[in-house]
């Protein structure tokens, strides 16, 4: 009898024939969870990275692009995008947000997202980037084909996560924004993290 094994999130799931136009997303983490969890790189599995311990809640579907990875290329894009010398990526798959209507209620899923834009982060000197989708079919955010279509209330407040959520009272920040791009450049970063996994895996 043949048997089966459950694919790794970030290896063994394809990320799309239409990527970067529409892309996999793994989910890990959604709104309503009270702790972080992420992939444990080594088995696949979710494990509890930490407890959320303030009021940070993740405004939208959190996770990452399978067979993507924050490298070399990265960097580069965001050294040039950012006019300053960013030296590496963070060495983890790119990571996305999807926007829906609809309540979902826990992660170790997949789905198909549409980027519309995104967030160049840069946390402690790596390229970090966040790339903001939309899932696919969705009845409300479908609608919207780039960031600057957002309402700016969306924005503001995905911003102000990434911004924040790392942040511990009395420790200076170590988070920044220098770039908030629309589908195109988001594309060209999905392209980037494709390569930089490529060359991870040869």
């Amino acid at each position: 009898m043949k048997q089966s094994y459950k694919a790794h999130p970030w290896h063994g799931i394809p990320v799309g024939e239409k990527a970067p136009e529409i892309v996999t997303a793994f989910i890990e983490i959604v709104p309503t969870d009270t702790v972080k969890y992420e992939i444990d790189k080594e088995t696949g599995y979710l494990k509890i990275d930490r407890p959320q311990q303030y009021s940070n809640v993740i405004p939208a579907l959190y996770g990452f692009i399978p067979q993507t990875y924050c490298g070399e290329h990265i960097a580069k894009l965001a050294s040039e995008k950012a006019g300053r010398t960013v030296e590496k990526g963070d060495g983890d798959p790119i990571d996305i947000c999807v926007l829906t209507e609809r309540e979902i209620t826990h992660g170790d899923i997949i789905l198909q997202a549409i980027p519309i834009g995104g967030f160049r982060l840069i946390d402690k000197g790596e390229a970090d980037d966040k790339i903001i989708a939309v899932l696919k079919g969705d009845a409300m955010y479908g609608q919207y084909d780039d960031l600057t279509d957002l309402p700016p209330a969306v924005t503001k407040r995905l911003q102000h996560y990434f911004l924040t959520y790392k942040n511990l009272p009395g420790e200076k920040a170590h988070t920044e924004i220098t770039n908030v791009y629309g589908r195109e450049e988001a594309q060209q970063v999905i392209e980037a993290s494709l390569k930089d996994y490529a060359e991870l895996v040869i």
